[in-house]
Protein backbone atom coordinates (compact mmCIF):
# COMPACT_ATOMS: atom_id res chain seq x y z
CA UNK A 1 0.00 0.00 0.00
CA UNK A 2 1.56 3.71 -1.01
CA UNK A 3 1.78 5.99 1.52
CA UNK A 4 2.70 9.47 1.25
CA UNK A 5 5.99 11.14 3.05
CA UNK A 6 7.38 7.21 3.49
CA UNK A 7 9.58 5.40 1.46
CA UNK A 8 7.94 3.26 -1.53
CA UNK A 9 9.01 0.06 -3.86
CA UNK A 10 7.45 1.10 -7.36
CA UNK A 11 7.96 -0.21 -10.94
CA UNK A 12 9.09 2.02 -13.77
CA UNK A 13 6.87 1.93 -16.12
CA UNK A 14 7.56 4.44 -19.03
CA UNK A 15 11.20 6.71 -19.74
CA UNK A 16 10.35 9.87 -20.75
CA UNK A 17 13.25 12.62 -21.71
CA UNK A 18 12.44 14.07 -18.39
CA UNK A 19 12.56 11.28 -16.31
CA UNK A 20 10.46 8.47 -16.02
CA UNK A 21 7.10 7.43 -15.21
CA UNK A 22 6.67 4.61 -11.63
CA UNK A 23 3.46 2.66 -11.35
CA UNK A 24 1.56 4.12 -8.34
CA UNK A 25 -1.21 1.68 -8.71
CA UNK A 26 -4.40 3.46 -8.04
CA UNK A 27 -2.63 6.88 -7.54
CA UNK A 28 -1.73 6.61 -11.26
CA UNK A 29 1.27 7.04 -12.86
CA UNK A 30 4.01 9.34 -10.91
CA UNK A 31 7.04 11.26 -12.17
CA UNK A 32 10.43 10.65 -10.94
CA UNK A 33 12.46 13.73 -12.35
CA UNK A 34 15.53 12.97 -14.21
CA UNK A 35 18.03 14.28 -12.10
CA UNK A 36 16.59 11.62 -9.49
CA UNK A 37 16.72 8.73 -12.17
CA UNK A 38 20.07 5.64 -11.47
CA UNK A 39 22.19 5.19 -14.19
CA UNK A 40 20.85 1.98 -16.26
CA UNK A 41 17.46 2.04 -14.89
CA UNK A 42 15.05 -0.17 -16.99
CA UNK A 43 11.45 -0.52 -17.31
CA UNK A 44 9.95 -2.88 -15.20
CA UNK A 45 12.71 -1.71 -12.41
CA UNK A 46 11.55 -1.31 -8.61
CA UNK A 47 12.76 1.59 -7.37
CA UNK A 48 12.94 2.79 -3.69
CA UNK A 49 11.12 6.26 -3.42
CA UNK A 50 10.02 9.22 -1.13
CA UNK A 51 6.58 10.41 -1.88
CA UNK A 52 5.48 13.66 -1.42
CA UNK A 53 3.58 16.99 -3.11
CA UNK A 54 6.17 19.44 -5.04
CA UNK A 55 6.09 23.52 -4.94
CA UNK A 56 2.57 22.85 -7.20
CA UNK A 57 0.88 20.17 -4.85
CA UNK A 58 1.44 17.69 -7.10
CA UNK A 59 2.02 14.29 -6.25
CA UNK A 60 6.37 13.59 -7.35
CA UNK A 61 9.00 10.98 -6.49
CA UNK A 62 12.64 11.02 -5.62
CA UNK A 63 15.05 9.20 -4.46
CA UNK A 64 16.45 11.10 -2.32
CA UNK A 65 15.53 10.33 1.36
CA UNK A 66 14.82 13.57 3.84
CA UNK A 67 15.64 14.03 7.29
CA UNK A 68 12.29 13.28 8.72
CA UNK A 69 9.64 11.16 7.40
CA UNK A 70 5.97 11.31 8.36
CA UNK A 71 5.17 9.36 11.20
CA UNK A 72 8.64 10.63 12.53
CA UNK A 73 10.13 13.07 15.14
CA UNK A 74 13.37 14.81 14.42
CA UNK A 75 15.26 17.91 15.25
CA UNK A 76 15.69 20.45 12.08
CA UNK A 77 16.40 23.83 11.20
CA UNK A 78 14.64 26.79 10.50
CA UNK A 79 15.08 28.47 7.04
CA UNK A 80 12.29 30.96 6.58
CA UNK A 81 9.50 32.50 8.76
CA UNK A 82 6.25 33.44 6.92
CA UNK A 83 2.69 34.50 6.63
CA UNK A 84 1.97 30.98 6.66
CA UNK A 85 4.21 29.47 9.10
CA UNK A 86 7.31 28.42 9.66
CA UNK A 87 9.62 26.48 6.81
CA UNK A 88 12.53 23.76 7.97
CA UNK A 89 15.63 22.00 5.81
CA UNK A 90 14.52 18.89 5.89
CA UNK A 91 16.78 17.31 2.82
CA UNK A 92 14.37 17.64 -0.24
CA UNK A 93 13.70 21.16 -2.67
CA UNK A 94 10.96 22.09 -1.18
CA UNK A 95 11.08 22.96 2.48
CA UNK A 96 9.12 21.27 5.51
CA UNK A 97 5.71 23.72 6.38
CA UNK A 98 5.30 24.29 10.38
CA UNK A 99 2.09 25.67 10.46
CA UNK A 100 1.42 28.51 12.93
CA UNK A 101 -1.24 26.45 14.70
CA UNK A 102 1.35 23.80 15.32
CA UNK A 103 3.74 25.76 17.19
CA UNK A 104 3.94 26.16 20.98
CA UNK A 105 5.94 29.10 20.20
CA UNK A 106 6.75 31.31 17.22
CA UNK A 107 9.53 29.40 15.28
CA UNK A 108 12.70 31.60 14.33
CA UNK A 109 14.35 31.44 11.35
CA UNK A 110 18.14 29.79 11.95
CA UNK A 111 16.81 28.25 15.14
CA UNK A 112 16.30 24.72 15.38
CA UNK A 113 12.93 22.42 16.20
CA UNK A 114 12.07 19.42 17.41
CA UNK A 115 8.99 18.31 15.26
CA UNK A 116 7.03 15.37 14.49
CA UNK A 117 5.74 14.84 10.66
CA UNK A 118 2.69 14.41 9.49
CA UNK A 119 0.23 14.68 6.88
CA UNK A 120 -2.58 17.11 7.61
CA UNK A 121 -6.24 17.08 6.76
CA UNK A 122 -5.61 18.49 3.36
CA UNK A 123 -3.47 15.39 2.23
CA UNK A 124 -0.27 17.77 2.85
CA UNK A 125 2.98 16.73 4.36
CA UNK A 126 3.63 19.42 7.11
CA UNK A 127 5.47 19.08 10.53
CA UNK A 128 4.35 20.24 14.48
CA UNK A 129 6.83 21.09 17.56
CA UNK A 130 3.74 20.08 19.24
CA UNK A 131 4.19 16.77 20.45
CA UNK A 132 1.75 15.39 22.94
CA UNK A 133 -0.83 15.67 20.09
CA UNK A 134 1.18 12.76 18.91
CA UNK A 135 3.19 10.69 21.11
CA UNK A 136 2.29 8.57 23.51
CA UNK A 137 -1.22 7.56 22.07
CA UNK A 138 -0.74 3.92 21.27
CA UNK A 139 0.40 1.37 24.45
CA UNK A 140 3.48 0.55 24.48
CA UNK A 141 4.49 -2.71 24.10
CA UNK A 142 8.33 -3.77 24.85
CA UNK A 143 10.20 -6.15 27.11
CA UNK A 144 12.57 -4.84 30.18
CA UNK A 145 16.06 -4.93 28.92
CA UNK A 146 14.85 -4.28 24.79
CA UNK A 147 17.21 -2.15 22.87
CA UNK A 148 15.02 0.97 21.87
CA UNK A 149 16.07 4.55 19.76
CA UNK A 150 15.66 7.79 21.57
CA UNK A 151 15.77 11.49 20.66
CA UNK A 152 16.08 14.03 23.76
CA UNK A 153 13.12 15.86 23.81
CA UNK A 154 12.80 18.63 27.33
CA UNK A 155 14.98 18.48 30.15
CA UNK A 156 13.22 17.78 32.94
CA UNK A 157 13.87 17.69 37.21
CA UNK A 158 14.10 14.19 37.39
CA UNK A 159 16.30 13.53 34.03
CA UNK A 160 15.74 13.77 30.58
CA UNK A 161 11.93 13.41 28.49
CA UNK A 162 12.58 11.53 25.32
CA UNK A 163 11.03 9.73 22.69
CA UNK A 164 11.16 6.31 22.06
CA UNK A 165 10.70 5.02 18.45
CA UNK A 166 9.05 8.09 17.58
CA UNK A 167 6.11 7.13 19.29
CA UNK A 168 6.07 6.90 23.05
CA UNK A 169 7.55 8.91 25.96
CA UNK A 170 10.43 7.90 28.16
CA UNK A 171 12.46 9.05 30.67
CA UNK A 172 16.57 9.22 31.02
CA UNK A 173 16.53 9.55 34.75
CA UNK A 174 19.56 12.20 35.97
CA UNK A 175 21.84 8.68 37.54
CA UNK A 176 21.82 6.94 34.62
CA UNK A 177 23.21 10.38 32.25
CA UNK A 178 26.30 10.90 33.01
CA UNK A 179 27.01 13.94 30.42
CA UNK A 180 24.55 16.96 29.07
CA UNK A 181 22.25 16.01 26.80
CA UNK A 182 21.28 18.63 23.95
CA UNK A 183 17.59 18.39 22.59
CA UNK A 184 17.81 16.70 19.84
CA UNK A 185 20.55 14.30 20.98
CA UNK A 186 19.95 10.55 19.37
CA UNK A 187 20.69 7.28 20.97
CA UNK A 188 19.91 3.83 21.87
CA UNK A 189 19.05 2.96 25.59
CA UNK A 190 17.18 -0.14 27.32
CA UNK A 191 14.16 -0.44 28.60
CA UNK A 192 13.88 -0.41 32.30
CA UNK A 193 9.98 -0.83 32.85
CA UNK A 194 6.71 0.32 31.34
CA UNK A 195 5.19 2.58 33.96
CA UNK A 196 1.39 2.74 34.49
CA UNK A 197 1.04 5.93 32.93
CA UNK A 198 2.30 4.92 29.75
CA UNK A 199 5.78 5.95 29.76
CA UNK A 200 9.04 4.14 29.39
CA UNK A 201 11.64 4.02 32.29
CA UNK A 202 14.64 3.70 30.24
CA UNK A 203 18.87 2.78 30.80
CA UNK A 204 21.54 4.29 29.33
CA UNK A 205 23.94 1.27 30.28
CA UNK A 206 22.88 -2.31 28.78
CA UNK A 207 21.51 -4.61 31.46
CA UNK A 208 23.25 -7.79 32.84
CA UNK A 209 26.63 -9.34 31.30
CA UNK A 210 26.47 -8.31 27.97
CA UNK A 211 26.75 -4.64 28.90
CA UNK A 212 29.67 -5.42 31.02
CA UNK A 213 31.20 -7.77 28.03
CA UNK A 214 30.71 -4.89 25.89
CA UNK A 215 32.85 -2.65 28.15
CA UNK A 216 35.46 -4.82 28.69
CA UNK A 217 36.31 -4.78 25.00
CA UNK A 218 36.49 -1.14 24.65
CA UNK A 219 38.58 -0.86 27.16
CA UNK A 220 40.97 -3.52 26.34
CA UNK A 221 40.97 -1.71 22.49
CA UNK A 222 41.79 1.74 24.15
CA UNK A 223 44.47 0.52 26.31
CA UNK A 224 46.39 -1.64 23.49
CA UNK A 225 45.86 2.03 21.74
CA UNK A 226 47.09 3.81 24.14
CA UNK A 227 50.47 1.71 24.66
CA UNK A 228 49.21 -0.38 27.64
CA UNK A 229 47.91 2.01 30.09
CA UNK A 230 45.06 4.11 30.87
CA UNK A 231 45.38 7.32 33.80
CA UNK A 232 42.03 5.81 35.07
CA UNK A 233 41.53 3.29 37.55
CA UNK A 234 38.78 2.35 40.52
CA UNK A 235 39.38 6.02 42.00
CA UNK A 236 38.51 7.78 39.26
CA UNK A 237 36.13 10.64 40.00
CA UNK A 238 32.58 9.48 37.98
CA UNK A 239 33.09 12.57 35.60
CA UNK A 240 36.36 11.19 34.39
CA UNK A 241 35.15 7.73 33.84
CA UNK A 242 32.27 9.11 31.46
CA UNK A 243 34.21 11.16 29.55
CA UNK A 244 36.38 8.59 28.52
CA UNK A 245 34.00 5.96 28.43
CA UNK A 246 30.26 7.65 28.64
CA UNK A 247 29.26 4.97 31.28
CA UNK A 248 28.77 4.77 35.48
CA UNK A 249 31.44 4.26 37.60
CA UNK A 250 29.60 1.36 38.63
CA UNK A 251 29.92 -0.04 34.99
CA UNK A 252 33.56 0.58 34.56
CA UNK A 253 34.51 -1.29 37.97
CA UNK A 254 32.45 -3.94 36.98
CA UNK A 255 34.58 -4.44 33.81
CA UNK A 256 37.65 -3.95 35.27
CA UNK A 257 36.86 -6.17 37.75
CA UNK A 258 35.96 -8.38 35.10
CA UNK A 259 39.39 -7.99 32.91
CA UNK A 260 41.15 -8.30 36.26
CA UNK A 261 39.93 -11.40 37.49
CA UNK A 262 40.50 -13.18 34.00
CA UNK A 263 44.41 -11.49 34.26
CA UNK A 264 43.96 -9.19 31.90
CA UNK A 265 44.69 -6.24 33.65
CA UNK A 266 46.54 -4.43 36.92
CA UNK A 267 44.44 -1.97 38.66
CA UNK A 268 46.74 0.66 40.01
CA UNK A 269 45.51 3.41 42.40
CA UNK A 270 45.99 6.02 39.72
CA UNK A 271 45.94 3.77 36.51
CA UNK A 272 44.99 0.59 34.95
CA UNK A 273 47.72 -1.65 32.65
CA UNK A 274 47.70 -4.58 30.82
CA UNK A 275 48.85 -7.52 32.26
Amino acid sequence: MLALGTLNRLKVKKLVDFGLYLDGLSWGDILLPKRYVPQDTAIGDELEVFLYLDSEDQLIATTEKPLVMVGQVAQLKVVASTKVGAFLHWGLKKDLLVPFSEQNLPLQTDKWALVYCYVDRSNRIVASTKLDKFIGKEPARYQAGQAVSFIVAARTDLGYKVVVDHQHWGLLYNNQVFKPLRIGYKGTAYVQKLRDDGKIDLLLDKPGYEKTQALTDVILAKLAKAGGSLPLSDKSSPEQIAAEFGVSKKVFKQAIGALYKAGSIRIESDHIALA
